[in-house]
């Protein structure tokens, strides 16, 4: 599998990443990781930039924070990555279309590194190097949202209270303006980890390969 889930902050990419993750490791065997680095000022994997080495990287200009994550993106992009038929990611160009113009200085339409042309521009690459690529919009009703938010916020949290409802508009536009073509949708508002999981493999059936089939029955048939 090859997945991007994508979301609005607080609905709840990062705990289905890491839920899809565990599962697939039982059902497929191996490692099954997603990239979570692209909300700025959430910017790399482990290891962690330490809190000086973070705000060095926030005291950057809009200019240099659009140049590292364009490079960034297309690092990622790259064979080495797109190579491996389980590369996985959380936000990435989407999230980039969607918080950059909003909240990071760049990347407006019309300007230099318009993050929304530049999602599309992705997007055709991927469409050319892993067809088999699957897009996953996870939403939340605002009002849950901010409950989360209230009751659960994020260290160096992104998105504003005033922003929900602008921001789950933002996602669903990109959602729908995307190449590609296998996608479907989440609601996380009134379900739980196990029934979210439940419903993703239920959407996922009619876009897992003939790799992915093989290896679960082979997993199956070994245990």
């Amino acid at each position: 599998m090859r997945l991007i889930l994508v979301g609005c902050e607080y609905v709840g990419t990062t705990t289905l990443a890491e839920t899809i993750s565990e599962w697939a490791k039982g059902a497929m065997g191996g490692n099954f990781g997603f990239h979570d680095h692209w909300k700025i000022p959430h910017i790399s994997h482990p290891p962690e930039l330490t809190d000086e080495e973070q705000d060095q990287f926030m005291a950057l200009s809009p200019n240099v924070k659009e140049m590292f994550q364009r490079y960034h993106m297309e690092y990622h992009l790259s064979p080495g990555f797109y190579g491996d038929p389980h590369h996985n990611s959380v936000g990435f160009h989407i999230d980039e279309a969607v918080y950059a113009p909003l909240y990071y200085g760049y990347g407006k339409a019309g300007e230099y590194g318009d993050r929304s042309q530049a999602a599309r521009k992705t997007e055709a690459h991927i469409m050319e190097v892993a067809p088999d690529t699957v897009l996953i919009l996870v939403r939340a009703a605002p009002e849950v949202i901010r409950q989360r938010m209230k009751e659960n916020p994020h260290p160096n949290g992104l998105v504003k209270d005033g922003d929900v409802e602008k921001v789950l508009d933002a996602f669903l536009e990109e959602y729908n303006q995307s190449f590609i073509r296998k996608k479907f949708e989440l609601d996380t508002s009134t379900a739980t980890v196990e029934e979210t999981l439940s419903e993703f493999l239920e959407q996922m059936q009619p876009h897992l390969t003939d790799s992915d089939r093989l290896r679960i029955m082979s997993r199956h048939a070994m245990k």
